[in-house]
Formats: structure tokens, sequence, C-alpha cells
């Protein structure tokens, strides 16, 4: 299949040619969805803490007597309705980490893009530089593709201008080809991709199919 390659300007300044496997596979949306929870899951630290009644310091002597005083029976300070006292179910530490083989996840990664060509999500740009790292350059370019709310750009390496130009404008997401992964395919309406970083999805996931 083509995908036109345009300029900065939105201008279309050619064609080129990507593998059918690549950019125009079925979508698969059930193994997409499998992958981008296990995404999310993977980013929870799931570190929180807290004590039950039996680990909180304390609380080994009955406060009063059973019966007698008016108030209400009590059997340790540290029970949970006591201040300082420990909490009923704690949450504990654990891993919430879910594990994807490697053919799943290049098969979502496969489809989430394809995905975003069929929708007509996705395009190609000859190049992206700026002449400074200022947010109104590149604000100006999302303006000539006439792109709003969240949006993805991918560039072949990392670009310290377009990196710093893009950090004020809400719902830009600027990463490299070498990071990019199915939850941000999914979650970015459009895509902005440079033509380089195009042929390197194109020569490793193609790569990986005739290797399969």
């Amino acid at each position: 299949m083509e995908l036109n390659v345009y300029n900065m300007k939105a201008k279309e300044v050619g064609k080129m040619s990507v593998s059918d496997s690549v950019f125009g596979c079925e979508y698969n949306e059930a193994l997409v969805h499998q992958v981008v929870v296990a995404y999310l899951a993977n980013q929870r630290q799931g570190n929180k803490s807290t004590l039950t009644r039996s680990e909180v310091r304390g609380g080994g002597k009955k406060p009063w007597r059973q019966k007698g005083t008016g108030r209400a029976r009590q059997g340790s300070i540290r029970s949970p309705q006591w201040t300082g006292g420990g909490v009923v179910f704690a949450p504990k530490q654990r891993d919430f980490s879910q594990k994807v083989n490697k053919k799943m996840k290049r098969a979502a990664f496969v489809s989430a893009l394809s995905a975003r060509v069929a929708d007509g999500g996705l395009t190609v740009v000859d190049k992206l530089e700026l002449a400074e790292a200022k947010t109104k350059l590149m604000a100006a370019v999302l303006k000539n593709f006439a792109v709003n709310g969240k949006v993805l750009v991918v560039t072949d390496a990392d670009d310290e201008k377009v990196l710093r130009a893009s950090g004020n404008i809400p719902g830009l997401t600027v990463t490299n080809v070498d990071l990019v992964n199915v939850y941000e395919l999914a979650a970015n309406g459009k895509c902005i991709v440079t033509k380089a970083a195009v042929e390197k999805l194109n020569a490793k996931y193609g790569a990986e199919e005739v290797a399969e």
C-alpha cells in the first residue's frame, strides 16, 4: 500500500510504499484492549500499605473494665474505631503487572497502527524540523494539519527543539519511534509521523513478519 507524504505546511509532496502486513492488517480490538490494559496495569506502583489492628504498636491492655463505667465496652485502643488504631481491610503492597508475549505485542501494535491508517488518523510528514524551540512554531504545524485534541507526534529520533516546543500544548504527546507503544496509538485520535519513522516501523515489523 502507499501513504501520502506531506511537508510541514500540509502540502502533499509525494508518496511512499509500505507493507500491508504492518500498515494494512485487520483490526483486532480484543487484542489491542488486552495489551492496553496490561500496559496500564504495569504502570501501577502498588506500593500503598497501611497497618491492620494487629500490626499497630500498643493496645495490649484493655482501656477500662468491661462493665460498670457507663461507657461502651472496649478491648483495645488500637481497634479501628479509635484514633491511631488499625485500618479495616488495610491496603497492602501488591504487584499489578501483567505479562504479554512478544507476538501479542507485535500483533496489537500493527493492528493499532493499521487502524489509524484506516480511519485517516495517521499523517506522514517528510520531516519535522523547527528553527527554534518555540511553542508557536509547533502550534503552527498542528494548525496546518487542522488537528486538535489528543495528538501523537512520532519522530525517528529525539529532537530537543520539538520536545521543548511541544511541552505547553495541551493534549500533544511527542515520542520517538523506538518508544511508541500500543497505548499511545490507541489513546490519540490523530498521529503525525515522520517519513523516517515510518520507514523504521516498516523495516522493523516487516522483518519480524518474515522471521515468523
